[in-house]
């Protein structure tokens, strides 16, 4: 992998850069931390890296090049810790087993599949696996919100590894190769050209591989509207202080009913379980990968007594939130 790149999809980031908010968590779930400073505190948070915009070819919000066993990792970012990155990493594999674990589960990748990794989700690389292929990451922002909407880029409920057929496999390495070119391509365009000429060509990509996965997801849950895309992205902003769906719904400006509909179409579910399941999912990351005391994990979800917190957790999951801890440690 490219120096450039490796950081990028490693998750690294000089100490100068720092680590920015993704929008997935309380100040107790991101931040910096994991060199340096109060041995105490680093373990109080999931540390957080951005997209380093910096080392990007002619600064644009993506990068796209080769991984390889020759190469190694930024010191900054140790691949057998668990952390967040706020921007998007599509990994296509030429090579294999690599085992990657993405929010509690374990993937095995091999030659030809991909692993999709969101802004906000925390992962952690394989010490232990050789990753070979192409590595392709993207800034948030980079694309319009229209091809966002088009290419599911926040489509959590979609899973992360993808296995293409042979067809599907060549047209996406061919559309992945595509990209490389115009990315390295700095000489033959002006920088305003290039980036377009970027966007276009990673929208194209994407198209491809939101097809894969959407392919690759119950059936009820292959079509998305923008009412439900405008309230997954309110409560990804709002879980951790608002757990109403009338709130939202006034805020965006729909009725409960349009709710429900839409985000039944969209999961099979209702608002209020899509929130909980949200909740849920941060409550577990916080009492996984950091120290924070129960008290503490409830109150960055939205709980700010622990009691009723400790309810939520065990009846969403059967186990007290000490139980689940103990379990994992």
């Amino acid at each position: 992998m490219t120096d450039r790149t490796q950081r990028a999809a490693g998750g690294a980031a000089d100490d100068a850069t720092g680590a920015t908010r993704t929008g997935t968590g309380a100040d107790a779930g991101t931040g910096t931390g994991d060199s340096g400073g109060d041995g105490n505190a680093d373990r109080d948070r999931i540390r957080t890296f951005p997209f380093p915009a910096e080392l990007a070819v002619g600064g644009v919000g993506m990068q796209i090049g080769p991984m390889g066993g020759d190469r190694t990792w930024h010191a900054d970012a140790p691949l057998h810790r668990v952390h967040r990155i706020d921007f998007h990493v599509v990994m296509l594999f030429t090579g294999g087993p690599v085992r990657h674990m993405i929010d509690f589960a374990e993937y095995e990748a091999t030659a030809g599949d991909l692993l999709w990794i969101r802004p906000g989700q925390v992962h952690r690389f394989s010490r232990d696996s050789v990753y070979r292929g192409t590595v392709l990451t993207m800034q948030p922002g980079f694309l319009p919100r229209s091809t966002v909407e088009a290419t599911g880029l926040y489509r959590y409920d979609l899973p992360p590894l993808l296995r293409p057929g042979p067809d599907r496999l060549t047209a996406l390495q061919a559309a992945l190769d595509q990209l490389r070119r115009e990315y390295e391509d700095t000489a033959t365009l002006p920088l305003t050209l290039h980036t377009a000429v970027l966007r276009h060509t990673l929208t194209a990509f994407l198209l491809r591989l939101a097809h894969l996965a959407a392919s690759s997801a119950p059936a009820s849950r292959q079509q998305t509207d923008s009412t439900f895309t405008r309230y997954r992205d309110a409560v990804e902003r709002g879980f951790a202080t608002n757990h109403s769906v009338s709130a939202y719904a006034d805020a965006l400006g729909y009725s409960r009913r349009t709710l429900v509909r839409a985000v039944r179409a969209a999961t099979g579910g209702t608002p209020k379980g899509f929130i909980d399941r949200r909740v849920v999912l941060e409550a577990k990351r916080l009492l996984a990968h950091t120290d924070l005391t129960i008290g503490r994990v409830g109150a960055a979800v939205g709980f700010p007594d622990a009691a009723n917190f400790s309810k939520f957790f065990h009846l969403h999951t059967g186990r007290s939130p000490v139980a689940f801890r103990a379990e994992l440690r």
